[in-house]
């Protein structure tokens, strides 16, 4: 098996990683390997497109629920060689 040494590894992730492994039973260096292991498995199984990582990543909460809004009637293309529109100049006073 390979050895991985982290250095400048802050006070507070430290912490952190070993309040997390107390909760599981673990010992630190289990729970780094655990988490490592977990977030690579995770990596390889991101999907293709945007719309499927987003859906992805809110799953574990519960996903989200977006109201869309009622679609309107589309408008007439514009006639060519009619102006839809008027153009005022101003004279010089």
């Amino acid at each position: 098996m390979a050895s991985l040494t982290i250095r400048k590894l802050d006070e507070r992730t430290k912490g952190r990683l070993r309040v997390q492994a107390a909760r599981h039973g673990r010992s630190m260096e289990e729970e780094a390997r655990t988490l490592l292991r977990t977030l690579l498995a995770e990596d390889a199984a991101v999907p293709g497109n945007l719309a499927d990582a987003i859906r992805a990543r809110f799953r574990p909460l519960g996903g989200v629920e977006l109201r869309l809004p009622a679609r309107e009637p589309m408008r007439e293309p514009p006639k060519p060689g009619k102006r839809s529109f008027s153009i005022r100049t101003c004279s010089p006073s």
